[in-house]
């Protein structure tokens, strides 16, 4: 495994991590932001909005694409507090440590540490906020991953357990399915399956949408043109997490379509700080949108 400057869309301070089955691109010029992550010779599974490219400076929020690190709940502006200016870093063997000066507009820090394998796609990253001000302060660590178009999230549902009383069975609700507003349950870019949600980009279609749930199985995957995408995320039985108990949601509109996971929502006093761990994997793949084809293809890689 390496770790070497290079140059990518027209933002010339940018570090490559590669081995030899896959490659991430970090740009040091804006960020904290990955904004490449596929097999070495293939395709980016990241979303690049192309003419944001090479850009830097400003006061307005840009989206850029790639993986991204927020806070959460979303709030315009705390949320939308521009990334615009260089990144600082450090390398620790296989390991980035990029690191970001204090947002003067809310004292939050934000540290992103990231792991390629040395013999495989894994990597693994820890995304950490601070609190840099003078009084505690309220939020969730809340990690995108932007996916380029015309792929399908795979999320699994929660296991089937009978309704009743006896032995295996349950009157218990599983886990929260949070909607908002703009979201519609009929829209041909879902499907509601038996094991999994499926949901596609697909830019025929003009609208938003997004949903959420409390992803206790750990896992969602991105099938995109023969790759797939493994996003692992953490669970904490009992926490409170943001938009009504939601530590996964996923959002769409023409062009991309975000994997977001987050940590509990807490109180953080100053000087301390919340971290969301993620694990990623890239398996080369061609899955169908068959649950059963699913389970035998996705499942024995999670």
């Amino acid at each position: 495994m390496q770790i070497q400057k290079c140059s990518y869309g027209g933002w010339n301070n940018c570090l490559e991590l590669i081995n030899d089955q896959v490659k991430l691109v970090i740009t040091l010029d804006v960020g904290p932001r990955i904004i490449f992550y596929g097999f070495t010779e293939g395709q980016n599974l990241l979303k690049n909005f192309t003419e944001q490219l090479g850009q830097t400076g400003g006061e307005e929020w840009k989206i850029y694409g790639g993986h991204r690190l927020w806070h959460a709940p979303e709030v315009m502006p705390r949320t939308y507090f521009p990334d615009n200016t260089p990144v600082s870093y450090k390398c620790e063997g296989r390991k980035v440590i990029l690191d970001c000066p204090p947002e003067n507009t809310n004292n939050l820090k934000k540290i992103i540490e990231i792991e390629l394998d040395a013999d495989s796609s894994e990597v693994k990253l820890s995304h950490k906020i601070f609190n840099t001000g003078y009084w505690d302060l309220e939020f969730s660590t809340w990690c995108l991953t932007v996916m380029a178009p015309e792929g399908r999230a795979i999320i699994p549902q929660e296991p089937y357990v009978p309704h009743g009383s006896g032995e295996n069975e349950s009157f218990a609700p599983a886990r929260p399915l949070v909607l908002w507003q703009y979201t519609k349950m009929d829209d041909p870019r879902f499907t509601w399956g038996a094991k999994y949600i499926q949901f596609r980009e697909d830019s025929r279609f003009d609208s938003s949408q997004k949903f959420g749930i409390l992803n206790k199985q750990g896992w969602a995957a991105y099938a995109l043109k023969g790759d797939l995408f493994v996003k692992k995320q953490t669970y904490e039985p009992g926490a409170q997490y943001p938009d009504y108990n939601c530590n996964a949601e996923y959002f769409t509109k023409p062009g991309f379509l975000e994997m977001e996971t987050f940590s509990p929502l807490k109180r953080v006093a100053r000087g301390e700080y919340l971290e969301n761990r993620e694990t990623w994997s890239l398996f080369k793949v061609d899955v169908s949108e068959d649950e059963a084809d699913i389970d035998a293809k996705v499942l024995p890689l999670i």
